[in-house]
Order: structure tokens, then sequence, then C-alpha cells
């Protein structure tokens, strides 16, 4: 039996009452298929997916996010395809949809996350493990709290920089630790901006994400060198993953945001 859903984007997709062979095409959405206990029935997942670490590793691999293996993905006969927006193109969509039903969602603020595991688990009838993990992941970011107001960026590209904007997931969380991001405003959600546009933003905080780009130590004095009165701190990007992430990433980032109030003093 099939039937007919709305995603995020507002496509009707036809898909089976009780999926029984998914392939995720988004890091964060297959970790949290494991969360919501399906380890059974996820039968593919990109490169990029590598959570939960070793279990996943079962899982075959159909490609990247922005680039998929269609034969590959063909032959694994899947019952539902799940997308991200941001994650993976419009292309990507088009092609796998001639294949299998695609369902896309789409993050860009913390609730948004809340509304991504129940869509989850509404789409394969795990809807009371999906409850479980709402509450869960609420528990841990509902405690962070905001009473700073510091001008913060943060950085995911080298050559060119490139830093997070606005409608994104990340710049909610920025914003919910008390950071004002000088870059929300425009209309690219991940802008490359010039050594003279960092200077010019007055930033108090300078975060370095280890993914996609994976900034290191060394990296810091570069970007001093510009930035000589801004705190400059390398960040774990995947406590700013969105989905099952969430569960210890609010204790991840409220020890960040001590560590920066701290050294801001």
């Amino acid at each position: 039996m099939t039937h007919f859903l709305t995603d995020h984007l507002g496509r009707q997709v036809n898909i089976s009452t009780v999926p029984k062979r998914i392939i995720s095409i988004c890091p964060a959405i297959t970790e949290t298929l494991f969360a919501l206990g399906l380890e059974k029935e996820i039968v593919g997942r990109t490169k990029y997916c590598i959570f939960p670490k070793e279990i996943v590793e079962n899982v075959p691999i159909v490609g990247g996010t922005k680039e998929v293996n269609v034969e590959t993905i063909r032959d694994l006969q899947a019952d539902l395809i799940l997308a991200e927006k941001e994650e993976n193109t419009e292309e990507i969509v088009l092609a796998l949809e001639k294949i299998a039903p695609v369902f896309v969602l789409e993050v860009q603020k913390i609730d948004d996350s809340y509304r991504l595991i129940e869509t989850l688990g509404l789409l394969t009838n795990r809807e009371q493990a999906a409850n479980r993990l709402i509450t869960s992941c609420k528990k841990s970011f509902d405690d962070l709290s905001c009473k700073q107001n510091l001008n913060a960026a943060y950085v995911i590209w080298r050559k060119p920089y490139m830093v997070v904007g606005g409608t994104t997931y990340i710049n909610d969380i920025l914003n919910r630790l008390g950071f004002q991001n000088p870059f929300e405003k425009g209309e690219l959600r991940y802008p490359s901006v010039t050594k003279e546009e960092l200077a010019d933003a007055n930033l108090d905080v300078l975060l370095l994400a280890s993914e996609p780009f994976p900034f290191q130590e060394k990296h810091i004095a570069e970007f001093q060198s510009f930035l000589p009165n801004t705190k400059i701190l390398l960040v774990d990007g995947e406590m700013f993953w969105y989905g099952a992430k969430m569960l210890i990433a609010g204790a991840y980032l409220e020890k960040l945001k001590k560590e920066i109030e701290k050294s801001i003093k």
C-alpha cells in the first residue's frame, strides 16, 4: 500500500506505508535514522554518512552529497530515498525520483531539526521513537543560555574564505548562544568574504570549523594576523549538525559558550 505525503518543499511524494529499503543521502538524516532504530531498513548512504561510527560502515555507499552513483542506487531497489535541500542538489533529486520516491527535508533553524525528526518518524512508522528523541534533543538544547551579546562569525572554508550566513541551522545556533553574526543579513547562505570584510566586521569571536574544511591549529595564526583583537577558536563542526547529533551537541555548545565568556572578560 502507498500513500501521498507532502515533503518540506511542498512536493507530493508517493511513499510505501512502511518503507523497508531506505537510502539516505544526507549525513545528519542517516545518523537520525539509526537513532530511530532503523538499522535494518537503511540500505544506502553517502561516504560522508559516518555516524554512528562502525555501525554505519555496514551500509553500502552510493556516492557523496553532491554527486551520487545512480546505477548503484538503482541496484539497491530502495522504496524511499531521503534528501535535504541544502545538502543535496535539485539535479540529484530529479534523477533519483525516476528510480524511487524521494522525500526532501529542509532544516534552516533549530526548530526545523525537531520537524525533521518528527517527519522521519512519520515516514518510517517510528513516531514514538521520534517523540522520545525530540524530547531528549530539546532537553539538551533548551538549557543553552544566551546572556552575552558578541559579534561572531563561523568559517567553513578557506580559499576563498566562506562563512555561515542567515537562514542556516548553524546561524540559529550562534543566535541561541548569544552571538550576533554580521554576515547573516546577506542573500547567500554561505557567502565568500575577504580579509578586509572580516576585519571590518568588528568580530569578538571567530570560529573555525573542523569540517567541511579541516581547519587546524596552524590556521589560527593566519586569521590572527588580520584579526589581532579577535578571539579565534577551533570548533568541532560535527557538533553543529542537526538531528540526533543534538543529543550530545548541547553539552559541547554550553562548554564552548563558557570558554568564550571566560576568555572575553
